[in-house]
């Protein structure tokens, strides 16, 4: 088979080609090689493809699970009508979206992203923000042998956190906070995802600085930041 990969804004639309059989490995490896740089949505384009057996579906699922065990998502699109059969025989159109058109799949991908930021905006309201001056350490979550910056956590709440004194990172950049907090002595290590950072002609006062998105935060952790930031929003509203 021959694969083309394209970029259509976000998404990594994949053109194949030909058959996809026990041959088909590269589609694995194709897709391995886009999620891990980053790229979680991906779109396989069926158009130019003329057979499909049963180990080219065992091909296609651990394509897939590929993407699902990376927090992405995967779709088709222009699967022709001999294809659609085995398909449905073998379930994988009950896992994986088709679509009859490329300008489809690509729109429904945006959707998703939407309905993804409007329920992060809902889950970050369940979790109240608390005002506070933290020494903490923030270092690539990428390499642990770069070197950590010393920063100060303007705010935070159980989901993220306000980061100051720190250019060294961008947007999608995956950092960790290393921490301790007041009172306690336990150190805390947070992954989180860069999701702002501050302008400094709009916000002089907060610049340099970012908004990080704890991720993978474990349930015992979080109960500990919210116990703690409850704790505090009770003394400062009893001032």
């Amino acid at each position: 088979m021959q694969i083309r990969p394209r970029r259509v804004d976000d998404v990594i639309v994949l053109d194949l080609a030909g058959r996809i059989d026990v041959n088909a490995a590269i589609l694995v490896e194709i897709v391995g090689n886009c999620v891990h740089e980053g790229y979680k949505d991906i779109l396989c384009n069926f158009e130019a493809v003329d057979f499909v057996d049963y180990m080219g579906v065992s091909v296609i699922v651990i394509a897939y699970k590929e993407v699902i065990n990376n927090k992405g998502r995967m779709k088709f699109s222009n699967v022709p009508a001999q294809l659609k059969s085995i398909f449905s025989i073998s379930g994988i159109d009950k896992a994986i979206e088709d679509f009859a058109t490329e300008e489809l799949a690509i729109k429904s991908f945006k959707e998703d992203q939407n309905i993804e930021h409007i329920q992060k905006l809902q889950l970050r309201r369940r979790f109240k923000r608390l005002p506070i001056d933290i020494k903490a350490e923030l270092r690539s979550g990428y390499d642990k042998s770069a070197p950590a910056f010393k920063v100060d956590i303007l705010n935070f709440s159980a989901v993220g956190a306000y980061v100051y004194g720190c250019d060294k990172f961008k947007l999608q950049d995956k950092v960790v906070l290393v921490l301790r907090l007041p009172s306690k002595h336990e150190e805390l290590q947070l992954d989180a995802l860069v999701v702002w950072l501050s302008d400094k002609q709009v916000q002089p006062q907060f610049h340099p600085g970012m908004g990080v998105e704890f991720r993978n935060l474990p349930g015992p952790v979080q109960k500990k930041l919210i116990a703690f930031i409850e704790r505090n929003l009770s003394c400062i509203s009893s001032e």
